[in-house]
């Protein structure tokens, strides 16, 4: 055959080749495109380093990827914790899209590298670094990721929010400093945050945009919904992220796996109830430090959200239930013992009416009458809680509540004070009715109530071990006590005899 003719055909056979593959090519990145497999598409706002990697090194992304995964975990092994860090970046460069990469990374610094630090500024700085990652990174390519906003959520409502990590508190500390100058003294400075009067109110709407990711019109629907919170603590923004996830499924939910939204509203809901037992800061302005309490606000949000959990997930209806029966106990309670009656009798009835078939008290005993009053109620949950026949546990627990109570009042939460005092005297009441014998003397006799109360006063208005002198003062001056009990121990001591038998407030706020 002629070789001009030779070449020219097989020249045509190529380029029959090539337009037949050129059409196949097509064909298959359309359904790569359907089935989700494209990988190397351009990423929004990617740096010019991410936008190379993830198109020039095509199907070698995966086998370097493999490689720094491999010296990461031998890295860290050997306590190289700063080297593993940036090899971790380097990873998250190559698999951008891969949120499973994201999910793991992020945990990874906040739990297991973290704990590997004594220090708790070194901790947390981990912690923060995981969190950073997921939601500085992670979502800003994976912005409808369930997994992702479902994992910064639990960062926040587990690992800063829970107590299992014995640097908790220190991770409260710093994010409550951190949130503290957007949201003010009181956790809900919305108003500013969105309607800035000034340059520094503007600045600071857009710091928290920023740097924090956190869009303030959205907190605060989140807060309308499920809320009040103190946006200082985690919960707010575990619930905050896991909203945030639901919202960016409902604007694509085809691309959205519908039975994996079940995450996100679990994460909601058990912060929620993470929230109502320890969602508000009480600061105490003698020693300068703080301490969490119930946020009670929030009882009927979560009774709300267990209804629902109940309608939404019938498989778990029975183990919702009985979570559901145990935070209304516990709301009746908390809501008695800081003087919240008309809402402890609401809940304490919707208790009953909700499960009239259970007992108000799980395993009640046969000595507790079956329908219990409120305050009947109260009292009983205490003495369960001690030990009803304890001489010692009762003691104790009686002077426990009267120290509660007038520290309470030494910090102007005067209807907390009350009902302390007043829970106080009941459990004192009922321990010596069960414990009488049939001659209507005492089995196990109680100290004399007055002889509580003095042991309670002289250790906390003692000069030398009190509480500080701030204190001190507040309840001389409330209690109308001499004021020799701020002067020198001799005086003290000598004053301390002429303690009323049951000192009441002077002071009308203290009703």
């Amino acid at each position: 055959m002629n070789p001009g003719i030779k070449k020219a055909l097989l020249l045509l056979l190529a380029g029959g080749l090539l337009f037949g593959s050129s059409r196949l090519q097509t064909a298959l990145n359309q359904d790569r495109d359907t089935l989700g497999l494209t990988r190397t598409a351009a990423l929004n706002n990617a740096p010019p380093m991410l936008a190379f990697t993830t198109v020039a090194l095509g199907g070698f992304r995966g086998l370097i990827s493999n490689l720094l995964w491999i010296r990461a975990n031998d890295l860290q092994q050997d306590d190289k914790f700063f080297e593993a860090a940036q090899l971790a970046d380097w990873i998250t460069k190559l698999e951008p899209t891969y949120a499973s990469v994201w999910v793991f990374l992020g945990w990874n610094m906040a739990y297991n590298i973290s704990v590997k630090f004594k220090d708790f500024p070194d901790r947390w700085r981990w912690v923060e670094h995981g969190i950073e990652l997921l939601r500085d990174e992670g979502l800003r390519y994976n912005p409808n990721s369930v997994d992702i906003h479902r994992e910064l959520a639990w960062l926040f409502q587990h690992k800063v929010g829970a107590n299992l990590d014995d640097a908790n508190m220190y991770y409260k500390r710093e994010w409550a400093g951190e949130m503290a100058p957007f949201f003010g003294p009181n956790g809900t400075n919305f108003d500013l945050l969105l309607n800035p009067v000034d340059h520094s109110a503007t600045t600071n709407a857009t710091l928290l945009r920023n740097q924090f990711k956190l869009d303030a019109a959205f907190a605060k629907q989140v807060d309308d919904e499920f809320g009040p919170f103190d946006w200082r603590l985690p919960e707010a923004h575990a619930i905050y992220w896991g909203a945030s996830g639901l919202k960016a499924a409902k604007e694509n939910p085809d691309k959205i796996n519908a039975d994996d939204l079940i995450k996100l509203r679990r994460i909601i809901y058990q912060s929620m109830l993470q929230a109502f037992h320890h969602g508000r800061i009480i600061a105490d302005p003698f020693t300068k430090t703080y301490a969490l309490a119930p946020n009670l606000d929030l009882t009927p949000h979560v009774n709300a959200v267990y209804e629902q959990m109940m309608s939404e997930d019938a498989g778990m209806r029975d183990n919702i239930a009985r979570a559901h029966r145990n935070f209304l106990r516990d709301a009746v309670y908390f809501l008695y013992e800081n003087n919240r009656m008309t809402e402890a009798g609401k809940w304490f009835r919707y208790l009953g009416d909700k499960y009239p078939d259970k007992p108000i008290i799980e395993n009640q005993p046969d000595s507790l009458p079956k329908n219990l009053t409120l305050d009947e109620y109260a009292v009983a949950v205490v003495q369960i809680d001690i030990g009803e026949t304890s001489q010692e546990r009762v003691t104790s627990a009686v002077q426990g509540l009267l120290t509660r109570s007038y520290y309470n009042l030494a910090t102007g939460q005067d209807d907390r004070y009350e009902n302390l005092k007043r829970l106080a005297n009941r459990v004192y009441e009922r321990y010596n009715a069960k414990t009488a014998g049939a001659n209507g003397k005492e089995r196990i006799p109680l100290p004399p109530y007055k002889t509580l109360i003095d042991t309670v006063l002289r250790r906390l208005l003692d000069v030398q071990g009190g509480v500080p002198y701030a204190a001190r003062a507040e309840l001389v001056t409330k209690l109308g006590l001499p004021s020799a009990l701020l002067e020198s121990p001799a005086a003290a001591t000598n004053a301390v005899e002429h303690i009323p038998a049951n000192p009441a407030p002077t002071n009308s706020a203290a009703k």
